[in-house]
């Protein structure tokens, strides 16, 4: 991965950015609870060739700063827009995973005219219809309760079903995860996160949203449930699905050949869609 620039926005509280690539569409990648967005990884090398990356750490986590108390949705999907203020991308391709979904539907319905295309990851609308399987629930408090060894384990376990850690490098997945997660995000940060989980709610507003949106459905998430991918797509009735029937909630890296092919084509439609719609230029 060719990390162009970092930065952090001038205005408080400081998120912590980076971007990659040097042509093509922009695309904004959101990360999910309490994670790095150096999780992108796998997105950004596939896709940094041909597009301009940037990436962010929600405020709270990593290199960006923590404020008192709780937040929302909707300030972090404002910490987003600082983000592309910064950059100066008056629009761009926006994609969220898990949290990073829900933040990615408030930015897109707070200022939908700044969003090319919208990709929603594993993610939900809120409310109560969207709650994980008592494994999921079991597996999501020790991977953010622990740390080390045992959070990477857990971790594992919560993000990727058994026949793929059957097959794949753990070894390899050890390392790399170790590097990127093997601490929590702090306690307080953590709990911010749940309480803006817990208030997030986009329900029936989806539905004014016309951007070109894409739902990646991973079919063995334990954390948030396939059918919340369906009800987004009820949500919105013009979104595209993709189907990963073997993937968990981890399918940016499970499954990132298929994820990045669906994205690049996602954000050539939808360059090729706005062209078609600029109104012609009459020539005197």
């Amino acid at each position: 991965m060719h990390v162009t620039s970092s930065a952090r926005t001038k205005t408080s509280p400081h998120i912590a950015y980076w971007t990659a690539g040097t042509k093509g569409p922009r695309v904004l990648l959101l990360m999910g609870f309490g994670m790095r967005g150096d999780i992108w990884r796998p997105q950004v090398e596939g896709l940094e060739g041909q597009h301009r990356l940037a990436w962010l750490d929600n405020r709270g986590v990593g290199e960006s700063d923590r404020t008192r108390g709780t937040w929302t949705m909707e300030d972090m999907a404002g910490d987003a827009l600082r983000v592309m203020d910064e950059l100066g991308w008056d629009q761009c391709h926006v994609v969220g995973v898990s949290m990073g979904g829900m933040i990615a539907q408030h930015l897109a319905l707070a200022a939908e005219h700044r969003v090319k295309s919208l990709t929603l990851i594993a993610t939900h609308e809120g409310g109560t219809r969207w709650v994980p399987t008592l494994e999921g629930i079991r597996k999501f408090l020790r991977a953010n309760m622990s740390q080390g060894a045992e959070r990477i384990a857990a971790l594992r376990e919560l993000l990727y079903p058994p026949e793929f850690l059957a097959v794949c490098d753990l070894d390899a997945m050890e390392k790399r995860m170790a590097a990127q997660v093997g601490r929590p995000a702090d306690r307080g940060t953590l709990l911010a996160h749940l309480a803006a989980v817990a208030r997030h709610r986009t329900g029936p507003r989806l539905g004014r949203l016309s951007v070109p949106t894409l739902i990646v459905r991973p079919g063995r998430d334990v954390l948030v449930p396939p059918s919340a991918s369906d009800r987004l797509r009820k949500r919105i009735a013009h979104a595209r699905v993709l189907e990963l029937p073997d993937a968990g909630h981890g399918a940016i890296f499970q499954c990132m050949d298929e994820v990045n092919a669906a994205l690049a084509a996602h954000f050539a439609d939808a360059e090729a869609t706005a062209v078609a719609q600029r109104p012609a230029t009459i020539h005197a």
